[in-house]
């Protein structure tokens, strides 16, 4: 099936307005280190490629929120194993296409496919898990799937964009959906590299970026982070419904979140 002519503009922001309901009731917050922003690139018909480590199941709705949120009139498209798919199937409206991993023809399909979304003069994103498998966040060096390694071959226009994402628990009972952008790459540049000389920089790249996620992750300081998505705090039900209630009662105003604050 060809995701450029099954795409849906409509159903695409149905589900963005799902996903981030979603993401709303079951994380407290999608945030983006200061410096983790998406880079600008010097032409806006430049295609990308982001490629991201694959350390959650949640990771696809963290690729919904963050390209409809900070990458506006880009369409994503995204490979996805075909029998994972075949559960899914109203993803093919999407931008998720089938792929078969382990085949030679898979292997074809994937590249041809990627070369129509990647095609120059445009402006689609392809977005990928890098490791082509769940892989923990400590993970190192992080996996590169040999199908991402040969992209730049059938796409040095394009511009390659590490994508870090790592969910921990701060002080509330929701945990963080935390995303950062590292260093492009210029996809003329990795392709004048060997492969495997290639597949080692992208993952050097992706994981000085994953570090320092970490690193602001371990800060637990929200103050380091754009908000991107809020959800929200506190305990919920009839003990929050029960302090609202008291603060309004004494005239204070009331914050439900965990941690003290003076």
């Amino acid at each position: 099936m060809d995701p450029l002519r099954t795409y849906s503009p409509t159903l695409m922001r149905f589900y963005d307005v799902m996903f981030t309901r979603f993401c709303r009731r079951h994380m407290r917050a999608l945030r983006v280190p200061h410096w983790g922003m998406p880079p600008e690139t010097d032409n806006s018909a430049t295609p990308l490629v982001v490629f991201a480590n694959h350390p959650s199941w949640w990771d696809g709705v963290a690729f919904m929120l963050l390209s409809r949120r900070l990458f506006a009139g880009r369409r994503m498209f995204i490979p996805m194993e075909a029998a994972a798919l075949a559960r899914y199937r109203f993803m093919q409206r999407l931008g998720v296409f089938g792929v078969e991993p382990s085949s030679a023809r898979g292997a074809v399909a994937f590249v041809r496919v990627a070369g129509q979304v990647l095609a120059p003069n445009r402006d689609d994103m392809l977005w990928m898990n890098a490791p082509g498998r769940f892989a923990d966040a400590r993970e190192r060096p992080q996996p590169i799937a040999p199908g991402l390694v040969r992209l730049a071959e059938t796409a040095p226009h394009a511009t390659f964009v590490p994508l870090a994402l790592e969910y921990p628990f701060w002080s509330e009972r929701k945990p963080e959906m935390l995303a950062a952008f590292g260093k492009p790459w210029l996809g003329v540049a990795l392709q004048a590299m060997g492969r495997e000389e290639r597949a080692a920089a992208m993952s050097a790249t992706l994981g000085d970026t994953m570090d320092r996620l970490a690193a602001e992750a371990i800060s637990r300081d929200p103050e380091r982070f754009r908000v991107v998505e809020q959800g929200s705090e506190g305990m919920g039900g009839i003990y929050d419904w029960w302090r609202r209630g008291r603060a309004a009662l004494t005239g204070s105003r009331f914050d439900a979140r965990h941690e003290w604050r003076r």
